[in-house]
């Protein structure tokens, strides 16, 4: 069984120095895309606010709150600020892991350069704070506490802080992209394998058709929906396996049908959610860590 994974395709490239040039990519395409989709989005929920909220505005402004409260329980009251940063990154990892479910455009999480992109931010952010609070010679002071033997091992960290960030989030979205991709090619392969058998002589889809008329006759007799259903499936293969050894249809992908979507449910909603409430909880630990409450800074 071969299976292709590839990365983003380029669309064309725009050449900006010699030989050198900018790669119009599927991920770029859909980074814009999001990243559109987002500020349309906060254009229009922000029109219309009033002192007396309808439904739309009472919604945004719920959503809105319940990212601060978790900002300031994680980050500390006098980090609220960060909420609009915070709640940027959270909503582009999520529309950017949905719109993968188009199936015309590629995630944009499963692209290893985004989340590494918004690690690094995250690690300039906290470079400037500890630079600002401390001055930049003790920022270059803090690489080398404790003791000074520790300095490559506090300069690899930093380093390191950004990449675990990305590769974290990047390894299970292009994780489940690529079981899912496996996943088709193996359902194929079965859905192949199944109509062929049943292909083979006209008497076996017969009697599998045959066979779930009168599962689906007795189940929805004695009501019983297993019965009925199973009766359902019986009657599809042994249609299919008639119309395939007819010639009318040729290895219809029937087992692509559902439990892909099943799989695409859980890598794209629910793990895509998981990873970005875990990436955005990661960038607030690691930016409170340089913005200490005014007492400590003092």
């Amino acid at each position: 069984m071969n299976v292709n994974v590839t990365g983003p395709y380029v669309h064309f490239s725009i050449p900006i120095f010699g030989d050198f040039s900018i790669g119009i990519s599927q991920t770029f395409v859909s980074l814009l895309i999001v990243t559109t989709l987002l500020c349309i989005a906060c254009v229009q929920l922000g029109k219309g606010l009033s002192k007396r909220p309808g439904k739309k505005q009472v919604l945004v402004e719920k959503g809105i709150l319940m990212m601060r409260n978790m900002v300031m329980e994680t980050m500390g009251a006098h980090n609220a600020y960060w909420t609009p940063y915070i709640l940027t990154i959270f909503l582009s990892s999520i529309c950017g892991s949905l719109i993968g479910l188009t199936g015309f455009f590629r995630s944009t999480t499963a692209d290893l350069s985004v989340p590494l992109t918004w690690g690094v931010m995250t690690s300039v952010i906290i470079w400037y704070n500890t630079i600002k609070r401390n001055g930049f010679l003790g920022w270059l002071k803090g690489f080398a506490e404790p003791v000074a033997v520790m300095t490559p091992m506090n300069i690899i960290s930093e380093i390191a802080q950004p990449i675990s960030m990305a590769f974290r989030h990047f390894g299970n979205v292009a994780g489940g992209g690529v079981i899912t991709s496996i996943l088709y090619t193996a359902l194929g392969m079965a859905s192949a394998a199944l109509l062929g058998f049943l292909s083979k002589t006209v008497a076996i889809p017969v009697i599998v058709l045959v066979l779930g008329a009168y599962l689906f006759y007795m189940g929805r007799k004695n009501k019983k929906t297993a019965r009925w259903i199973t009766g359902v499936v019986f009657g599809v293969l042994g249609l299919l396996g008639i119309l395939q050894y007819t010639g009318l249809v040729q290895n219809i992908p029937i087992l692509q049908l559902g439990i892909p979507a099943v799989l695409s449910v859980y890598f794209d909603l629910f793990s895509g959610f998981v990873q970005a409430f875990v990436f955005s909880l990661l960038s607030m630990v690691y930016i409170s860590g340089s913005c200490p409450p005014p007492e400590e800074q003092a």
